[in-house]
């Protein structure tokens, strides 16, 4: 008789430890259960990682699933794996239906990542009991500490339980008890027990190897001949031995009163099932772990090959309670040996989630591949050219990362994965693109629409600004709606030039502040709410003012006093450069009615590839940030990013986002934006370039350059956009990539420790003018017709020292001698940003660059202070900065106020150039006299020929 179906008679059922679609689908399983009587099957990560990575057959399964739409790369796996779970139930209901309800089990696990969260496994397992909705599904459930609960909480609501990771026999009667207490609690709120099953998965082979590992350890220092002879008897029989006690232990837990109670409502006993029966001692039977464990009302879960090896050559006889003394003996010399069995299987059980977790992380890696190859183009390409030496520490980080869970964590917030200090309460970005209510943003696009207006002009700085200036760029006019602008600036000419781009009468403002308490969306408001008042009356201005604001700020105040038409609130939990999925960047989107359905789905597909259940390798946030920080710490901290026309304001909004998360505690990196690519040559070993383009834009001579420093030795990321509708991919994948550079570079990417010092001498400043009617006097180092020159005295000493002497040139020789290798030069000018004036400061940034060797930017203030300069001023050391002001041509008054635009502006600067100062920086500054275009072509060449 086949010797896998003579086991019936011996009480012992045969699960099979495997599943896989084809495998159920061609009627494999089905033959099993009729020739060998295989009565159930078990499921596990490894199983179907093995089944979905090494073939294609879950393919097509896949790619229907996300026919109907993209989802998590978790939920998806779930949903084939439930599939397969229905399909192998379907075909092991009869053997169900004839044992009335004995046997005919599936099972399926809930994940590993929650073996340590008692609420998050109830919560898994419930579901997934729902989901399948098959009377003979087990829900496999960990025997970890957290576990017990668990399982008690879920037999007591009548679901069939399959305990696994189970080692040692203590841990077995805290599980059958939580079986029996679950019974009882099921019993007395009038449940039917009859219809609830469990077995407790003992493993078995995983013991031998431990314990054989430390036998051999101490057969190898034994000197007695006699006592190597006792500790190798030793070996192979200790698993046999613990699970032969489990045994005993169960025929008493399940007898007597209170068992018979439970009996007579039609309960079932939670039988035995040992697992890990595969022998992985070639020294041993390939079927030690079937022959010696055979008794009645257990189950033997056994992989393809040990159940083709039993069937070829296995004997069936009641083993299980043979030599029971024996099998004490054998547990008691092993504890005389000085090797404890309780440790060995407490450090199972950590090893055993452990493996699981790895098998499941590799799992998943295999369903988020299939799932970006389905969507294709639906995800973004990114490309990672990174030169041996940074490849090989990424590689290295990825591998540790997945190890220690530290996306996962980074998803549940865990304040560890960086400093340990606040950052969990700034990660509300992570979800907020998923939380938008998308249908109010429509209703509010379609209520300005209504409106007829002709402009929507965004007053904001940082984070408020950038994002919506992104979207402003990158999206033509919307037809029957407003024209979208950003205002950042507290120049006089830029605010003035803004109220003459747009019709006043027609325009809605939107002031965009988190704290309500930033001093230039406030003067702007203030400006631009006494134009509107003019234009159409001062009781119906509030009508065509938006503010965008936290709960609670001054801003909300003001807005409510003031009759705003609507008040957007921001998420407290999400910092200004994090915010462009939050209303700070789609309530501006909906006003100049991009569609924001469009833009949030694609913008989901980035958030669930960058989610907690893809695997660090298969994460291409992770690996951009992992990329971004290691290169950081090799000295690559200069950040260049390169944007194609389409999407050519990304960079401005990326700079801030780097440069004010990373650049702080001395450490950081350097964003540069808007420099255009030149000869490998003019580059040093500080670079990491990111290339970012929408499919379609072709630049051959750019291509060929870029192509050229990645020969060089240079790393190069290159990101191709399907369309600019995917532009939210591209902020979601650099606002995790940036948190994760954050963890490797050991600073907290969510606070600006730095900013706030420019606030305050900025403050000081003004209040002094509030008082005098000046801002106090200044003395330059030198002074000439066409411009003063300002530092601090060990700046001045420094560059007299270098040469500086009695005219403009020898300064800036001077200072931008200070600039070497590894260094960067800023271009920091407090004038109008415009296209005339970008275009004077990239030839006077170029010229530096090209003559240095240095990495540039090229900056406008205030606009600036809210984006790099926290990491001009708390970052590396490595910044030479030359601070460009002006005479105003005409100040502009601030209604209400004393102080001017022109007058906070300068405050501003100074309050900067103070700090630049303070924390021992490179800093000059440069005031140019009369003309501002006479003055920046004067300033120009003096920087060609300070070069030259």
């Amino acid at each position: 008789m086949n010797p896998v179906k003579a086991l019936e008679k011996h009480g012992q059922a045969v699960w099979l430890d495997f599943l896989a679609r084809g495998f159920v689908a061609k009627g494999d399983l089905k033959k099993l259960i009729d020739t060998d009587g295989v009565k159930g099957v078990t499921s596990n990560p490894s199983i179907f990682e093995k089944a979905i990575s090494s073939s294609d057959e879950y393919d097509g399964p896949i790619g229907s699933a996300l026919k109907n739409g993209d989802r998590p790369v978790a939920e998806l796996f779930e949903h084939v794996a439930i599939e397969d779970i229905q399909h192998a139930a379907d075909v092991l209901r009869p053997v169900y239906d004839e044992l009335k309800g004995d046997d005919g089990f599936v099972s399926l696990e809930v994940s590993p990542y929650l073996a340590m969260d008692t609420k998050g496994t109830i919560a898994e397992a419930e579901r997934l009991w729902k989901h399948v909705h098959r009377k003979n599904l087990m829900v496999k459930v960990p025997a970890t500490p957290e576990g017990l609960p668990a399982i008690q909480h879920l037999i007591g609501e009548g679901i069939s339980i399959n305990i696994t990771l189970l080692f040692s026999q203590k841990t077995y009667i805290e599980v059958a008890e939580a079986y029996l207490d679950g019974l009882e609690k099921y019993v007395a709120g009038g449940g039917d027990p009859s219809h609830v099953a469990s077995v407790a998965s003992f493993f078995v082979s995983r013991i031998d190897s431990a314990v054989d590992k430390q036998l051999d350890e101490k057969i190898a220092r034994a000197n007695d001949p006699s006592e190597k002879e006792r500790l190798a008897a030793l070996k192979g029989k200790v698993a046999i031995a613990n699970a032969k006690l489990a045994y005993q232990d169960y025929k008493r837990l399940f007898s007597g009163a209170r068992w018979e109670k439970l009996t007579a409502k039609g309960a079932r006993p939670q039988r035995l099932l040992w697992a890990s029966t595969g022998t992985k001692n070639k020294d041993y039977s390939d079927v030690l772990y079937v022959e010696e464990l055979i008794g009645p009302n257990t189950v033997n879960t056994v992989p393809p090959a040990t159940l083709d090896a039993f069937r070829d050559h296995g004997t069936p006889r009641d083993s299980l309670e043979e030599n029971i003394e024996d099998a004490k003996r054998v547990l008691a010399e092993l504890e005389q040996s000085g090797i404890s069995l309780d440790a060995i299987t407490t450090e199972l059980v950590k090893d055993g989630v452990k493996l699981f977790a790895d098998a499941a992380d590799k799992l998943y890696g295999a369903v988020a591949h299939k799932r970006a190859t389905v969507l294709g183009h639906g995800i973004d390409a990114q490309e990672l050219a990174l030169g041996a030496g940074i490849t090989k520490a990424v590689e290295k980080a990825t591998e540790d990362w997945r190890a220690a869970a530290t996306i996962r964590r980074l998803w549940q917030r865990d304040t560890s994965v960086w400093t340990g200090t606040d950052e969990n309460k700034w990660l509300g970005w992570l979800t907020s693109a998923a939380a938008a209510d998308i249908a109010d943003y429509e209703d509010f696009a379609q209520r300005v629409k209504g409106q007829k207006f002709s402009d929507a002009v965004v007053l904001g700085m940082g984070g408020s600004s950038l994002g919506p200036e992104v979207l402003a760029e990158t999206f033509a006019k919307k037809a029957g709606f407003p024209r979208l602008h950003v205002l950042d600036s507290t120049d006089p000419a830029q605010v003035r030039a803004m109220e003459k781009t747009v019709d006043i009468a027609k325009t809605l403002f939107i002031v965009s502040s988190k704290s309500g308490g930033t001093t230039e969306p406030n003067v702007m408001k203030d400006y631009f709410f006494a134009r509107v008042a003019k234009a159409i009356g001062a009781a119906k201005a509030g009508h065509r003012f938006i503010a965008v604001t936290d709960p609670g700020s001054s801003l909300e105040k003001v807005a409510t006093q003031q009759g705003f038409a609507r008040i957007f609130h921001g998420d407290p939990t999400i910092g200004g450069r994090y915010s462009v999925l939050s209303p700070f960047g789609l309530v501006p989107a909906a006003a100049a009615g991009i569609d924001l359905r469009t833009v949030l789905k694609h913008t989901l597909s980035m958030m669930r590839s960058c989610g907690p259940d893809v695997p660090p390798h298969e994460n291409p946030g992770v690996q951009l940030g992992l990329a971004m920080g290691l290169a950081g710490l090799e000295g690559r901290d200069k950040v260049t990013i390169l944007s194609s026309n389409k999407i050519a304001d990304f960079g401005a909004w990326a700079e801030q986002l780097i440069a004010e998360s990373t650049g702080k505690d001395g450490k950081g990196l350097i964003p540069i934006d808007g420099e255009s690519l030149g000869d490998p040559s003019l580059y040093g070993s500080d670079r990491f370039f990111i290339d970012l383009r929408t499919e379609g834009e072709s630049d051959a001579a750019h291509d060929a350059k870029l192509a050229a420093l990645e020969k060089a030795g240079h790393p190069v990321v290159r990101i191709v956009l399907q369309s600019i509708e995917h532009i939210g991919q591209e902020f979601f994948r650099f606002e995790l990539a940036t948190a994760v550079a954050g963890s490797v570079l050991g600073i907290n990417p969510f606070n600006q420790p730095d900013v706030e010092a420019a606030k305050i001498k900025t403050r000081e400043l003004t209040a002094a003018f509030e008082k005098s009617g000046t801002l106090p006097a200044e003395t330059p180092v030198i002074s000439t017709a066409q411009a003063d020159i300002y530092t601090d005295g060990r700046n001045a000493a420094d560059l007299r020292n270098a040469g500086a002497n009695g005219d403009l040139g020898s300064w800036l020789k001077a200072h931008l001698g200070r600039s070497h290798s590894g260094d960067y030069v800023a271009l920091l000018a407090y004038i109008e940003r415009d296209t005339a004036h970008i275009d004077s400061l990239q030839h006077m940034r170029l010229a530096v660059r090209d003559k240095r060797r240095v990495a540039t930017c090229a900056e406008f203030g205030p606009r600036f202070l809210h984006s790099t300069g926290q990491a001009y001023k708390g970052g590396p050391d490595s910044g030479v900065f030359l601070q460009i002001t002006s005479d105003d041509a005409r100040d502009l008054a601030v209604p209400g106020q004393k102080a001017s635009f022109g007058v906070i502006k300068a405050a501003q600067a100074r309050g900067d150039f103070d700090v630049l100062t303070d924390r021992g920086r490179r800093a000059l500054r440069v005031h140019l006299k009369g003309d501002l275009t006479a003055g920046l072509k004067m300033l120009d060449v003096a920087i060609q020929n300070a070069l030259n």
